[in-house]
């Protein structure tokens, strides 16, 4: 099976997009073609790719990067078996002539809009309504995976999920330390970054220092900048997500401060399953997911659960875990044993692999799904990781 995938919203290196879903399509011996922003992002693709540069649509400027995409798409989507997009701006983009096209989504992305500072908030909640009717055309013409299964309300049809799971080690490589926190992931207002700067300055004269791991929207930027030059954090910028995660090994605990948004309410934050997987306690606002696995499982508390916007309630929960080795070692072992028997990826890779060939199958009376590889076969494939051409950081 070829297929294309497509993003001019997302770093190439997005987590869900290459290291989950093309990773899992390469590991079975499919071709793929890959269109996304690498030259902007500064990303030298896998060398198992073929790899299609576009423009980055970022705040309010998307026009020049849908219109590369839609003549990307419309030259290489014949040739393809399989389109598989992840931008909702990409309905836009979508040529006439392509094969089974699948939309993965990723957000809500109608309430997203209402956190989005790039557009007028007078026309926040109009342009929802648009996407909503955008969304309800869109299962009508093509196949839809979610990421979320709070997110099958806003469809009339049963779509599968394919929830943001991660790779799960065996066992972590480290420890909880006494000496870091981390929050990894974008940084945005709505995913709190005015309260990992104020939890960083809370934090510093305790001698426990705060770690950003991730790429951030334009009007945080300056902030994360200036609290880096009064060493009341440290930002790094976006790091492909296999480092970023061995980063993280070690920490005291991992940090998630999202706002009570709509967006948020009813998903996942991805960033608490891998601080779990990888053997951090969780400090994490009250989120309704995150909530539930962090406190509500019958394993056992998996870290601290604080009420929005309270950066003291927060400080506070980590200094209990940096002066108590035993507990942060004891809710280390509980989050992982969690994340391994709920959230291990490879299990999710399968069906989604699954899913897709059955989708090429239906439309196509002789389909080139090649038969998967055998686990040995796929033990002994060299992964090849993506490296940037340059770190992007403060």
């Amino acid at each position: 099976m070829h297929a294309l995938v497509a993003t001019v919203v997302h770093h190439p290196e997005d987590a869900r997009i290459l290291h989950r879903q093309i990773r899992a399509l390469l590991d079975v011996g499919h071709t793929v073609t890959y269109v996304a922003p690498f030259r902007e992002c500064g990303v030298t693709p896998w060398g198992e790719l073929r790899a299609i540069d576009v423009p980055r649509a970022t705040g309010r400027e998307r026009m020049a990067s849908l219109r590369a995409a839609r003549a990307v798409l419309a030259e290489h989507a014949p040739q393809a078996d399989l389109l598989l997009f992840h931008d909702p701006e990409l309905l836009l983009a979508l040529p006439s002539r392509r094969p089974v096209t699948v939309w993965d989504v990723h957000e809500d992305t109608a309430a997203a809009l209402l956190t989005k500072p790039w557009v007028p908030r007078p026309l926040r909640r109009p342009l929802g309504l648009v996407v909503r009717s955008f969304e309800r055309r869109a299962e009508r013409r093509m196949k839809l995976l979610l990421a979320e299964e709070g997110y099958r309300s806003r469809f009339r049809r049963q779509h599968p999920v394919v929830p943001n799971t991660t790779e799960v080690p065996e066992t972590p490589t480290r420890a909880p330390g006494d000496d870091r926190v981390v929050y990894l992931g974008h940084v945005s207002m709505a995913r709190g970054a005015r309260e990992l700067v104020e939890l960083g300055r809370a934090l510093r004269p305790h001698g426990v220092r705060l770690d950003v791991i991730g790429g951030a929207d334009v009007r945080v930027r300056p902030m994360l900048r200036e609290a880096q030059q009064a060493d009341d954090l440290h930002w790094y910028g976006f790091v492909p997500n296999d480092r970023a995660l061995r980063m993280c090994a070690g920490a005291t605990a991992g940090i998630s401060m999202l706002h009570d948004t709509p967006n948020y309410r009813h998903s996942m934050p991805t960033k608490v399953v891998e601080y779990m997987a990888h053997g951090l306690p969780v400090v994490t606002t009250a989120n309704p997911m995150a909530e539930a696995l962090v406190t509500g499982r019958p394993e056992g508390h998996a870290g601290r659960v604080v009420p929005f916007g309270d950066v003291e309630a927060a400080a506070e929960a980590v200094l209990e875990l940096r002066g108590d080795e035993g507990l942060r070692r004891e809710m280390a072992r509980t989050g992982h044993e969690i994340a391994q028997t709920s959230f291990h990826w490879p299990v999710q890779a399968r069906l989604f692999v699954k899913q897709l060939e059955e989708w090429v199958a239906e439309a196509s009376p002789t389909p080139s799904v090649p038969r998967p590889r055998s686990r040995p076969q796929l033990v002994q494939r060299e992964r090849r990781h993506t490296r940037s051409a340059r770190e992007i950081s403060s």
